[in-house]
């Protein structure tokens, strides 16, 4: 489903360039749930960035289904984003004006499904979330780990090919991280839906079927997490 080919990120900061990515190669499979890890600065993010297509790459090709989405133009990009992907940050980005039902539908609706096809979908996936009785509630009389919730169904609502999450618990406490990827794991085995999560917390790896482990730009393991006696281990390198 998702090809990454010799992928390289350089930011220029006046005069100094820092090489963010170095030439990164893997690939996931669809219905997977991966998680990227690595310590701060190692390029985690910047990877998620590049292949939910939220930035550039200097150079390098990112392949989502076969098609080459490095070449699109910015105006395809954008459509290919709001029909095919789905985000979820670690700051909600909530509208704090609408209700939960309201932040939900509102990329439906952006992208011209119907009144009552946006509706159901969006009761569905409240129900499935357990936020079907928060319908009504704005993002004020929310917790932080039910507004978490409300971003997860607004993104997997339109059912996405990818949910690309972006340390998705970091403003959350063990027990709302904890319930946050108890759903992405629920999601995951129930639709099927294939997930590229960022996290820097090693006991988020028993969610994930894989991890990919970062260092300095590059990819320095990539398997399934190694689970001794409760512990989490990182892969062989």
């Amino acid at each position: 489903m998702i090809e990454v080919i010799d992928l390289c990120k350089v930011y220029s900061m006046g005069k100094v360039s820092v090489d963010a990515l170095q030439g990164v190669t893997l690939s996931i499979k669809k219905g997977e749930f991966v998680g990227i890890m690595g310590a701060s600065g190692s390029g985690k993010s910047t990877l998620l960035h590049m292949i939910g297509l939220l930035d550039k790459p200097t150079s390098g090709k990112i392949l989502i289904g076969g098609e080459d989405i490095s070449t699109l133009s910015d105006h395809k990009k954008t459509l290919f984003r709001l029909k095919r992907l789905g985000y979820v940050f670690q700051d909600y980005a909530l509208m704090p004006e609408l209700t939960v039902e309201e932040n939900v539908y509102l990329t439906s609706m952006v992208r011209g499904t119907s009144e009552n096809e946006y509706l159901s979908q969006t009761k569905e996936i409240l129900t499935r979330i357990g936020l079907a009785e928060r319908s009504d509630a704005l993002q004020s009389e929310l917790s932080g780990g039910q507004q978490q919730r409300v971003s997860i169904a607004r993104a997997v609502v339109n059912r996405p090919e990818i949910l690309f999450a972006d340390e998705p618990c970091a403003n959350l406490d063990t027990v709302s991280s904890q319930n946050i990827l108890d759903l992405f794991r629920k999601i995951n085995h129930e639709l099927h839906q294939t997930i590229v999560m960022v996290s820097h917390e090693e006991w988020h790896m028993e969610y994930f079927d894989r991890v990919i482990i970062l260092r300095d730009g590059r990819v320095i393991s990539d398997g399934p997490p190694v689970i001794r006696d409760h512990c989490i281990i990182r892969s062989p390198e």
